[in-house]
């Protein structure tokens, strides 16, 4: 298992619930330092996973986890597509930003928004 997704997994809520609040920040912080260096890959891995296991995964860590896979694979529609999805499950503070993401999908890839509306 990837030391991101190692890292992950203490941010869900029954790692927290373990933890003094002293080395949950550790442990945030840990996150960060690994998500910023993850290639794409890691980061879709990492994410596919803790939001399977638990859907309530930090809101935070996932935006910050996509915008870092989506600045480095700007061209990926299929990738932007996911990151407005889940952006939209917790909007509506960030719709504005969802709506950029699929409409620049749209442009690069304006097949799939025909198949993703099907």
């Amino acid at each position: 298992m990837s030391e991101l997704l190692e890292a992950a997994k203490l941010l869900l809520p029954e790692a927290q619930d373990e933890r003094s609040s002293s080395q949950q920040w550790s442990d945030e912080h840990r996150f960060i330092e690994i998500l910023t260096f993850a290639d794409p890959d890691e980061i879709l891995a990492m994410l596919h996973y803790v939001i399977k296991v638990d859907y309530l995964f930090p809101v935070w860590a996932r935006n910050l986890a996509y915008r870092l896979a989506c600045l480095q694979r700007p061209d990926d529609p299929d990738l932007l597509r996911e990151a407005a999805i889940d952006l939209f499950n917790f909007g509506p503070d960030w719709n504005d930003i969802s709506e950029s993401l699929m409409a620049e999908a749209d442009r690069i890839d304006p097949e799939g928004k025909i198949q993703q509306n099907q």
